[in-house]
């Protein structure tokens, strides 16, 4: 690690509050003007589901956003350090296909629960108040492991290039985020999402191009491939084909793609925020968005790690590396500083501040998801369900707004506890399959078997998360004769646990459901989930409820018409799926794995161009894709902006005002009902 960080303390503290309350500032700005002139009230339907009309290109750019955490760059660029080529390709073709497979998940949930604003509001309307509360445990959970995976790894990077004080720097990276996704909602995380992720992909795009054209030590892929070739000479990998780095057969890259698919199953079935951009999208635009988002998220942690993680191999023999003449520590690696040295070296200190902001980036764009997530399960799922069922539209607003504030409060105070206990975003991300991956089988099958019964989703989880930590903690002391942050943290205790997670409910789930009876479920219950009745906000902003995006009410030949788009997109996202999981795990890895290939100068070079242009095309579909897609909403707010600036005011709208009690019936407990909601739970039942 570097004697002194090579930047000074005040361009990290510039960098954390600085660029946070810009984009605070610009979401404040934009809020007001989606409000004034397209009538995007933040009612509590608009902060936690965006009115259910985001469109694919920005779908999808928030599904990189969201899954570009700080890991995806330290730890890629980590692996890729350890293992070779083989490490950023197994990172991100065993990240991608769960994006992938969501998205057969997200068409489900479209169809089955139109009205839903958490995924657990789903797992209480099918099983009831004791499996709700198990999954609100591990939903929780998996927002919290994110979190201060987040906040540990981007800390640490702050740290390590500026001084800043660890904890300082978990409590300040926060607070810019917290003000602009209290001010916007998910809406905001939507439109911030986009920015973060067109700025990410331009710096991994000006390291790529700096490694391998115009580095005065670098400058080619020739160059790293020859340099690569004689680290491999100096220091062979345990393990890999030849000791090379320039293989895909990898032993230990090998045991770490599988915790790579096992945990990540986990980070994305039961992550609440995935959920939440899945209620947000347009009925038509959830597929498309999520196989897009998928697919141009893979281009980032290959193309990163292939860059900055062989960079360092490649440079660390060279004075210009910040550790010369010795390699990297392991705890630096396990902390994601490959990926700063290696900018440092590429760099300077311009390659430092480029880091700085690539981490700022993807730690505030993954954390706003988390913090929707966590507020929208205490709003809906604790709150509203189980405190105040009657909640008005603005207390419910309140109470998200509270929850994002003190959620990211504890959030930066646990992850500072993390830090002094020697806990490190490589642990955490290895982690984090053991824990949450056993509620992953069962969730999944809510929405996709009708036979799965109450007892068999409750208790799965919770056994498969003994069995779990069983397994790990008995393989970590078998082999090591202790236990403690190394052993524990090692790779086949890990791989332990975290596929005894994710398996162990493939024998529970059939066991206890065919033991106590199937349900046989009809799907009715998801349907009559309601939408909150937001018409108190809507009548204080002084815009009519109908003209809010998603509050009209929709004729039932609409309805009807929507579902059996969805009913096709369903087919077409299991079949789309299975192709590509089956293209990116199989058909494209392992005849390199199985043949043991050491890559040749030309194939590395090939392999490099590929994915430099593979980014080019994520830089199409989530850069320029959603400015074209929404072209006319933005001709529509200029023209809005260009009425007011000359005087003539803005167009009037169109409509009646609503009041509480217009267009609403009341159900026994006093609860407001609209008549969307019933039709929507007619033409479900109907469809199916």
């Amino acid at each position: 690690m570097a004697t002194s960080p090579p930047l000074s303390q005040a361009v990290g503290y510039v960098v954390v509050i600085g660029l946070g309350f810009l984009f605070a500032m610009g979401m404040i700005i934009t809020t007001y003007v989606l409000k004034r002139y397209q009538n995007e009230v933040q009612t509590s339907e608009m902060f936690s589901t965006a009115g259910r009309s985001v469109k694919s290109g920005l779908v999808a750019s928030a599904v990189v956003s969201s899954w570009t955490w700080a890991a995806t760059l330290l730890q890629s660029s980590g692996v890729a350090y350890r293992y070779g080529v083989s490490g950023p390709f197994w990172y991100a073709s065993g990240a991608t296909v769960q994006i992938l497979l969501f998205a057969t998940l997200a068409i489900e949930l479209k169809r089955k629960a139109p009205n839903a604003h958490t995924f657990l509001e789903v797992i209480r309307a099918r099983y009831g108040v004791y499996t709700h509360l198990v999954y609100i445990v591990f939903g929780l959970m998996t927002n919290i492991l994110v979190t201060a995976m987040l906040l540990t790894g981007g800390s640490a990077v702050v740290t390590s290039l500026t001084g800043m004080k660890t904890a300082a720097a978990c409590f300040l990276l926060p607070v810019g985020v917290v003000l602009y996704t209290v001010m916007g909602g998910i809406k905001a995380t939507f439109l911030t999402d986009y920015i973060h992720t067109v700025m990410i992909l331009i710096i991994i795009l000006i390291f790529a191009f700096t490694a391998y054209t115009t580095n005065v030590n670098l400058g080619s892929p020739s160059r790293v491939y020859d340099l690569l070739t004689q680290a491999a000479k100096a220091h062979p990998v345990a393990g890999n084909e030849q000791g090379s780095y320039l293989t895909m057969r990898s032993k230990e890259g090998a045991i770490f793609f599988v915790i790579n698919i096992v945990g990540n199953f986990g980070t994305v079935f039961m992550d609440n925020g995935y959920y939440n951009k899945a209620i947000a999208a347009s009925p038509v635009h959830a597929l498309p968005g999520y196989v897009m988002g998928g697919l141009s998220w893979f281009a980032i942690p290959w193309l990163a790690a292939t860059t900055m993680g062989l960079s360092a191999l490649a440079l660390e023999s060279n004075p210009v590396f910040p550790t010369y003449p010795s390699r990297m520590p392991d705890a630096d690696v396990t902390a994601g500083l490959v990926l700063p040295n290696a900018a440092v070296a590429l760099l300077g200190k311009g390659g430092a501040a480029a880091t700085l902001i690539l981490v700022f980036m993807a730690v505030t764009s993954a954390s706003s998801a988390e913090y929707i997530a966590v507020s929208s399960i205490f709003t809906y799922d604790i709150y509203k369900t189980y405190f105040e069922p009657s909640a008005s539209g603005r207390k419910l607003v309140y109470m998200a707004h509270t929850c994002v504030v003190v959620y990211a409060i504890l959030l930066a105070g646990f992850s500072t506890g993390l830090y002094y206990i020697g806990i490190s975003i490589g642990y955490l991300y290895l982690m984090m399959g053991v824990i949450i991956s056993s509620a992953v089988l069962p969730a999944a099958l809510t929405l996709l078997w009708s036979g799965q019964n109450m007892i068999a989703a409750t208790l799965s989880p919770v056994l498969g998360l003994a069995c779990s930590l069983l397994a790990w903690l008995v393989t970590a002391k078998k082999q090591y004769g202790n236990l403690s942050v190394g052993s524990t943290g090692s790779n086949n205790p890990m791989l332990a646990g975290n596929v005894v997670a994710l398996l162990s409910p493939l024998i529970f789930v059939p066991v206890l459901t065919f033991a106590f009876g199937q349900q046989k479920y009809d799907w009715v219950s998801m349907a009559l989930i309601r939408l909150g009745d937001d018409s108190d906000v809507a009548a204080m902003a002084n815009v009519d409820l109908e003209l809010i995006p998603g509050a009209a009410d929709v004729s039932e030949a609409e309805l009807l018409a929507e579902k059996t788009k969805l009913k096709r997109a369903s087919l077409i996202a299991k079949t789309m799926t299975v192709v590509l999981t089956l293209a990116l795990l199989i058909l494209w890895p392992m005849p390199m794995y199985g043949t043991g290939y050491v890559f040749s100068k030309k194939f590395f070079t090939g392999w490099v161009s590929v994915g430099i242009i593979w980014l080019f095309c994520s830089t199409f579909c989530v850069g320029l894709y959603p400015l074209w897609e929404g072209r006319h909403s933005q001709v529509r707010t200029f023209k809005g902006i260009i009425r007011d600036l000359t005087g003539r005011g803005k167009p009037p709208i169109q409509g009646r005002m609503s009041v509480v009690d217009a267009g609403s019936s009341q159900d026994d407990e006093g609860t407001p009902t609209r008549e969307k909601d019933r039709k929507e739970a007619e033409v479900g039942t109907k469809s199916e």
